[in-house]
């Protein structure tokens, strides 16, 4: 799979409906996405939390799990519509990779689990509950979810997973013939492998990354991101977190792959997050061609020349098991 290929999507996915991330520090975690990224609880019991971010027009993006370790849990995704479901369980059935009914959701109908190449979890559903805002949280504008938050970052959307990957291919080709998926952009090293696949399934330039785990551990994160509507929005986010006492890995900066301006942190149980602006790049071109880039392209750097930190690469959740344990 290489550039100049064009690949299209069959549309049966709609978009990132939500994601589990475990955290060992639970109640600073939850500090951190409520009074920092200004995420609402929805619902919670004992060591779990659901949350949402105030343009969410499904009940919660977010659910926020105890664990001793930090790391991703289950990632949801809506179908496009009950046929598209069912079309997308069965090719995921053919494939070997389907793990029967899922957990229950609040605010969501059954979901059918799966795994991908990986072993990283996903869930597959239609059935969603509309949020409703009242009070306090209702918007002065009808087509917005709820009020517009006025302290904190006040994050708008879930925006994209990053999953590391001991293979990255397999993990592509499955998102593409399994889900249908399409690759917007790559890396691809010298000696052919790939390293990064950016893939799509509307007409966002990506909803789900493959990067290259050093390590060859299965089923660790990279990152998960936030949208925010502007630039100046994540300008004002740096100020946020360097008050809050927020360990800012890298950024405000401007990829050059995707183009998305940004800025990485890690949120207190030491999962790496992403605030990136909502404006990004939209791929419209339904015959799409995949753009590849190569070492010596990355050895620039970012947009403007920021080398990528050496924590980028190594850091992930949970971390890898000492050599030795299995």
């Amino acid at each position: 799979m290489t550039g100049g290929v064009a690949i299209r999507s069959n549309l049966d996915i709609a978009h990132l409906g939500y994601v589990e991330l475990f955290t060992p520090t639970f109640d600073e975690s939850l500090r951190f996405f409520t009074d920092v990224l200004t995420m609402d609880v929805v619902e919670s019991a004992p060591d779990v939390a659901y949350l949402r971010t105030w343009d969410d027009y499904e009940l919660f993006s977010l659910k926020l799990t105890a664990r001793p370790q930090a790391g991703i849990g289950r990632v949801g995704l809506r179908a496009a519509d009950p046929e598209a479901l069912q079309r997308r369980t069965e090719a995921i059935e053919t494939s070997g990779m389907g793990r029967g009914l899922g957990e229950s959701q609040p605010g969501r109908g059954s979901t059918y689990s799966f795994v991908d190449p990986d072993e990283h979890h996903w869930d597959l559903y239609f059935e969603s509950e509309r949020f409703t805002a009242s009070g306090a949280a209702t918007p002065a504008l009808k087509n917005q979810a709820q009020r517009r938050p006025d302290h904190g970052i006040g994050v708008r959307r879930l925006d994209h997973v990053n999953y590391l990957a001991a293979d990255v291919e397999p993990n592509r080709d499955f998102l593409v013939s399994v889900l249908g998926a399409k690759p917007t952009e790559q890396i691809q090293l010298d000696d052919g492998r790939i390293a990064g696949i950016w893939l799509t399934f509307t007409n966002k330039g990506y909803d789900v990354v493959y990067t290259a785990d050093s390590t060859k551990t299965r089923g660790r994160l990279h990152h998960i991101a936030f949208a925010v509507d502007q630039r100046e929005d994540i300008l004002r986010g740096a100020d946020i977190f360097l008050e809050n006492g927020v360990f800012i890995e890298t950024g405000p900066h401007k990829h050059a792959i995707q183009q998305t301006f940004f800025l990485y942190v890690w949120e207190p149980g030491g999962n790496r997050i992403e605030v990136v602006n909502a404006g990004a790049r939209l791929v419209l071109a339904p015959d799409w061609e995949l753009i590849t880039w190569t070492e010596t392209d990355r050895a620039k750097g970012q947009a403007w020349g920021l080398k990528t930190i050496e924590s980028f690469h190594t850091h992930g959740t949970p971390p890898p098991a000492p050599p030795g344990d299995s």
